[in-house]
């Protein structure tokens, strides 16, 4: 994902899109890093698109994901996970899921696989 890019989506604040992507907690976390919060979005993409090819052939469990309900996390130590909310969480019950992240200068990329 281009940081550039990204970060001028999060500059139009009369979008919303901040606060209808990120929760309050991820936004603390990226602490206005525009590469932090590219990533977590990368992370979110990541795991919808390893959730629905989980389920190749058949139909989706929902007609659309609150993206707020796909919470990118830290366990203290630096390393990433994903938590899941209400209606995400209940369609997809207790998967294992694992997620990588990274950002360096304009790029921001994640990695979910979903189990």
């Amino acid at each position: 994902m281009d940081v550039a890019g990204f970060a001028e989506q999060l500059d139009d604040a009369a979008s919303g899109f901040v606060d209808a992507t990120f929760t309050a907690a991820e936004q603390r976390a990226a602490r206005g890093d525009a590469r932090r919060l590219a990533a977590r979005f990368a992370a979110k993409e990541a795991f919808v698109k390893a959730w629905s090819g989980s389920r190749y052939g058949q139909p989706p469990l929902m007609a659309s994901v609150d993206l707020r309900e796909i919470e990118v996390v830290g366990d203290g130590y630096g390393r990433p996970g994903i938590v899941l909310h209400g209606a995400a969480a209940d369609a997809v019950g207790d998967a294992e899921i694992h997620v990588s992240l990274s950002h360096d200068g304009s790029v921001a990329i994640a990695m979910v696989l979903f189990n």
